[in-house]
């Protein structure tokens, strides 16, 4: 029994060995990288497998059967036994008295007997038969064992002779693996120590774009990103830039999920009016998304990717759909809810209106004929390669529209058409000889035309900056000029602004609380235009504000171009911006040129009067419908608590109290909601009441634009 016990280990002692060189195997195909051990495994997983085929087991294999035949007899013999033991101390016990329990016990003590007998027979058989073979089927076994043995010894002393050779090869590959890797360590261990000393408070992660990645990622990295549900929640995601795409994952293995499909629909810009820091956010037609990144350094990174994105997808794609690219390219504030009634031309007609404008017939940067594009916070035309350029500098600095395939207002085709490629170019590219660079070709390639777009908008380099005797002169002559609305009384003018501080032996009063018209006549005479203080210091932002008050669109320009801040406020004259000053000089135009250039048109003066105010105050009815459109707080109330409505109700004006009033029943419209969440009954875009608005306003800006 303990030489078949033994027999079933030396089994799965042969099944263990099939496992090991398995497991050799699939150790080698794991390290096919590396030449050494990969064909070393393999080879040694070979001759293993060779010498396991040679170690047979066939000890007591025949033993086996015959051995169950005795184990079941003995079961039998035991089982019967116990009965006939019961059978004889049943028939002890039956009474004498009772004679049918002594025939019964007795019957059934001659049956077991006569059964154990039998049984016994078989039991005696099976030992007999197990003796007799025993002594055969053992020693053909144990020979048979022996044989298997020695030629597995013998086959193995062959095969491992075979290998011999290369075992001592890799004896010796192995001796230089120790050094080397001794010396490997050393080095490590060097460098751990050097990195050690280092400073770690600074952020030294290196985040490169690159667009000739074999798997098509462009970069990748760690971001947050704020949840689009009411919680506003942010969440650690792992974002890629691949195929024109921005995606994440949650994890590694998940499928990426899609944030942008098609970056050139696209625009990024970073985000410094959030709480958290390193915001930016990437606005797609259909929806923005909030992204923040570990540091300053990797924000600008990342920024500086999708830029270079959206001009790859650009350059290698194409224009997009024409819908899209629509939604995509308009202006910051611009109403695409006015409808078809709300917008201006669109196609061959603001084409040839641009066009004519001298200097547009060509690109302005590089001079290709025929552009089809524009900046319009620029006023300039462009061919499609600088469009792209201009999309990655981002709508700070640079607005592309299409000519051709995009709606043009009135408002915007007008600004379009006062300024143009000779007026800019003689700001933006004063300097350009005189510093020595190359304006670029038509075919030059666009590496070269990024760097002089970049060095002419975003640094500009070539502007002429005058010293401060000069801006002063400027401004001094700017501040001289008269600026009453045109069209409009003076005294409706003053109506609209409280007295500037006045020099010595002159009186300050509020002109709103004068109740008679004597006095406000005498006003007028005193105060015909704002008194200038002469600054103690001249800067950009000055030159625009008195640019802005005397109309002059040029100036404007040359003081944007020298890095002026669009919403400066000005202490000395009550917190005025330079956006409230256009609007005192009546023009549509340079109202239109500064909220392009992203002048907030709901920042107020020292009273809390917005732009929206003022022109009501000064009857600008044009002026009113650009701020209502540009998404103007009609709201709003001043320090007196008056809105722009109850001002207007005050001045008996028509016009824009209907205005006024549309425009609040049609914010109210669009509010409203059904049952749940759906559009109600008055859809702004089927009402009557918005249609009218809508065309009130195309009719007072087109009105206002033709009288200039």
């Amino acid at each position: 029994m303990k030489v078949t016990a033994q027999c079933c280990t030396r089994r799965a002692y042969s099944q263990a060995n099939k496992q090991f060189v398995n497991g050799i195997r699939e150790l080698a195909l794991q390290s096919m990288t590396d030449d050494v051990i990969g064909s070393s495994l393999a080879a040694f997983a070979e001759t293993l497998q060779e010498m396991n085929n040679y170690h047979t087991v066939s000890v007591c294999v025949c033993l086996c059967v015959d051995l169950r035949k005795f184990k079941e007899a003995k079961k039998q013999f035991d089982k019967v036994s116990e009965e006939k033991e019961l059978a004889q101390v049943k028939n002890a016990q039956a009474p004498r008295n009772k004679q049918h329990e002594v025939e019964e016990a007795t019957n059934l003590l001659t049956t077991t007997r006569k059964c154990f007998r039998h049984i016994a027979l078989d039991y005696v058989l099976q030992i007999n038969v197990l003796q007799s073979k025993k002594r055969l089927e053992i020693l053909k076994s144990m020979l048979s064992f022996m044989n298997a043995n020695m030629s597995f010894f013998q086959q193995g002393y062959s095969l491992f002779s075979e290998l011999q050779p290369l075992m001592k090869q890799l004896g010796g590959q192995l001796d230089q693996l120790v050094v080397d890797s001794a010396k490997e360590k050393r080095d490590m261990e060097q460098q751990h120590s050097a990195i050690q000393q280092q400073d770690f408070s600074t952020e030294d992660t290196k985040l490169d774009y690159n667009m000739d990645t074999e798997n098509g990622v462009a970069m990748e990295g760690y971001l947050f990103k704020r949840a689009s549900n009411a919680f506003k929640t942010w969440n650690r995601r792992w974002f890629s830039i691949q195929n024109s795409q921005l995606v994440y994952q949650k994890k590694f293995w998940d499928n990426p999920t899609i944030v942008v499909e098609d970056l050139r629909l696209c625009t990024v810009k970073q985000c410094e009016d959030v709480e958290r820091r390193f915001c930016f956010e990437v606005v797609s037609p259909t929806k923005s998304c909030m992204l923040q990144a570990d540091s300053e350094k990797l924000r600008h990174a990342w920024t500086k990717a999708v830029q270079n994105s959206i001009a790859t997808a650009y350059r290698e794609n194409g224009d997009g759909p024409t819908t899209l690219d629509r939604l995509s390219s308009a202006s910051v504030g611009s109403l695409d809810s006015l409808g078809e009634a709300g917008r201006g031309q669109r196609g061959d007609g603001a084409l040839q209106r641009v066009l004519a404008v001298s200097g547009n017939a060509q690109c302005c940067d590089c001079g290709q004929s025929d552009p089809r594009w524009a900046s319009i916070n620029l006023g300039i035309t462009l061919c499609i390669e600088c469009s792209g350029i201009h999309r990655s500098l981002g709508v700070h600095n640079s607005k592309v529209r299409s000519l051709t395939l995009d709606s043009w207002e009135p408002e915007l085709l007008k600004l379009m058409c006062e300024l143009g490629n000779g007026v800019i170019n003689q700001i933006y590219e004063a300097r350009r000889a005189e510093l020595g660079w190359r304006k670029p070709q038509p075919g030059d390639s666009r590496q070269e035309i990024e760097a002089y777009v970049r060095a002419k908008y975003v640094d500009r380099r070539f502007v002429q900056r005058p010293n401060s005797q000069e801006q002063r002169s400027k401004v001094m002559v700017l501040s001289k000029r008269d600026s009453p609305a045109p069209g409009w009384p003076l005294a409706r003018c003053l109506s609209a602004l409280f007295v500037k501080v006045a020099p010595k032996g002159r009186f300050s009063v509020c002109v709103s609380e004068l109740q008679d018209s004597e006095s406000l006549a005498s006003l007028s005479q005193q105060e015909s235009s704002p008194v200038f203080t002469e600054p103690l210091e001249f800067c950009p932002s000055l030159l625009l504000y008195w640019a802005s008050y005397a109309g002059s669109l040029l100036e404007m320009v040359q003081a944007v171009a020298l890095g002026a801040d669009v919403n400066w406020a000005n202490g000395e004259e009550h917190q005025c911006t330079a956006l409230l000053q256009a609007v005192q000089s009546g023009s549509l135009v340079t109202c239109e040129f500064l909220l392009q250039n992203a002048a907030n048109v709901d920042q107020s003066d020292a009273r809390g009067r917005g732009p929206l105010h003022h022109a009501t105050m000064l009857g600008h009815t044009g002026q009113v419908c650009l701020f209502l459109k540009r998404g103007a707080q009609q709201g709003a109330l001043d320090m007196d608590e008056r809105s722009p409505l109850s001002i207007a109700v005050e001045a008996a004006n028509a016009d824009i109290v209907t205005l006024l009033r549309l425009a609040k029943m049609s914010e109210e419209m669009r509010e409203s909601e059904g049952p749940l969440g759906q559009p109600g009954q008055y859809s702004h875009s089927q009402s009557h009441t918005e249609q009218q608005y809508r065309k009130c306003m195309q009719d007072f800006i087109s009105q206002e634009l033709d009288e200039a």
